[in-house]
């Protein structure tokens, strides 16, 4: 059997906009994106000493993990303004500073591969505007704060809102 390449639009975004009393998260789909990116970046120290032969040697002693992302800026059709809400979760949580800016996020592959991560992060530089003859368009930071977990893939869990369960609606 032949590799397939993975398609990069298979990537799903999510943010935790659950009520302040409550207790369960309320994952909210971050519609729009046209681009996403997930980096990691690496602190390491030198480890090499006289006993390696004059080979070197560098340990991680650190890691932070960050996500890039765009799209275009969505709404409903009713009369009444409603924005997207996780694009407004997002929003809002680019406009609060100090410990009450971190908001928790997952993001997974909707194509059934295991790629699935919750963390904690910081919304930084959300940006939007356009020139006249655009669609509006927006581009954010997620600051990771700590280590992302592997979770399921809530993509394969039955009985799990989100993405797959939106799609199989849509399709039936």
């Amino acid at each position: 059997m032949a590799l397939r390449s993975l398609l990069a639009k298979d990537w799903a975004l999510e943010v935790d906009t659950r009520a302040p009393s409550a207790t369960e998260p309320q994952w909210t789909r971050v519609n729009g994106l046209t681009s996403f990116s997930e980096t990691t970046d690496d602190n390491t120290e030198d480890d090499g000493d006289f006993d390696s032969d004059g080979w070197g040697s560098t340990v991680v002693t650190q890691r932070t993990w960050s996500i890039e992302a765009e799209g275009k800026r969505k709404r409903t059709d009713a009369a009444t303004f409603t924005p997207d809400p996780g694009q407004e979760a997002i929003r809002k949580a680019g406009r609060v500073v100090g410990f009450a800016a971190n908001i928790s996020v997952r993001w997974y592959r909707r194509d059934g591969s295991p790629d699935a991560y919750q963390g904690t992060a910081t919304v930084s530089g959300f940006t939007k505007g356009g020139a006249v003859t655009d669609l509006e368009p927006f581009n954010f930071t997620l600051n990771g704060q700590g280590s992302p977990k592997e979770i399921p893939n809530p993509a394969t869990q039955t009985g799990v809102s989100g993405v797959l369960g939106a799609e199989a609606v849509e399709a039936g």
